[in-house]
């Protein structure tokens, strides 16, 4: 097992992940998976099927809200390809994977677990980044701690502060979502242990406060947690399957890779439950 970050994250290696795995594997590896928060599996590329079976040994995968396939409905492809020139903007920020965020905060009950398998890569560029959360609320200051105690915030599909828009469901599919209430600081589900929660693409206000006073708020703790010591950048192999913790970690895509090269994921969430 390799390390991939001081705080975060190893890559299991020597082990060919071609199906799903025994009873003894499996626990190896939720007891990795509880120690790292994320993990990195040289694989080569499941049938979605295949993929499912491989990720009910970590958790409940749960049908996604849109996107998915129509037969397993447990699974999504996401495909990211540039396919044109025009398809390219020239500012990276006004492509939504560039925000960094965690899957589902705009539910009630978020996914706890993501795992994404690298179905196709481009040659350079596309990694996916990550910042841990519970580092980032450890290194604040005690008296910012105890202001942010108490403290929830708003989160929707569709967040007027994100950069870019969501798209993907009409505006009608995402009303009908609503807003979910989340606590500032989650304790983790399984250790207790405190985390920034914040999603920069979904969460929409603090409760209690004037805008203005959320926004900076909002902004002040994206800047903190963003910081590069807490980060991981992974450069994908095809095959590859990460594993990470929406409840710990946040996210983001480097959208920055070659016009006309293919990047192409499948995803599988697995069920959480209400933060606390």
């Amino acid at each position: 097992m390799r390390r991939l970050h001081p705080h975060f994250g190893a890559a299991i290696e020597g082990i060919a992940w071609s199906e799903p795995p025994g009873a003894d594997l499996a626990a190896a590896l939720r007891a990795a998976f509880r120690e790292h928060r994320l993990l990195c599996l040289r694989a080569t590329p499941m049938a979605p099927e295949t993929f499912v079976a491989f990720a009910r040994c970590l958790g409940t995968p749960k049908v996604q809200v849109g996107g998915h396939l129509e037969a397993v409905p447990e699974v999504s492809v996401l495909d990211s390809t540039y396919r044109q020139a025009g398809d390219k903007p020239a500012d990276m920020a006004m492509v939504r994977l560039t925000g960094w965020h965690t899957d589902d905060s705009y539910l009630p009950e978020p996914a706890s677990v993501t795992l994404l398998q690298a179905l196709a890569v481009p040659s350079s560029g596309g990694q996916t980044r990550f910042a841990d959360t519970h580092a980032a609320y450890d290194d604040l200051p005690a008296a910012q701690k105890k202001a942010l105690e108490g403290l929830r915030a708003v989160h929707r599909y569709d967040c007027s502060r994100a950069r870019v828009r969501a798209t993907g469901l009409s505006r009608e599919e995402a009303d009908a979502l609503g807003e979910a209430s989340h606590p500032l600081v989650r304790r983790h589900d399984d250790t207790g242990r405190p985390a920034l929660y914040f999603n920069a693409n979904r969460t929409e206000r603090v409760e209690g406060l004037e805008r203005a006073a959320s926004d900076a708020l909002l902004d002040g703790l994206h800047t903190h947690m963003t910081q590069p010591a807490y980060q991981y950048h992974h450069d994908w192999r095809e095959g590859d399957i990460l594993v990470w913790d929406n409840r710990c970690l946040i996210h983001s895509v480097n959208m920055d890779f070659p016009v006309g090269e293919s990047r192409r994921h499948q995803r599988i969430l697995l069920e959480g439950r209400r933060p606390a």
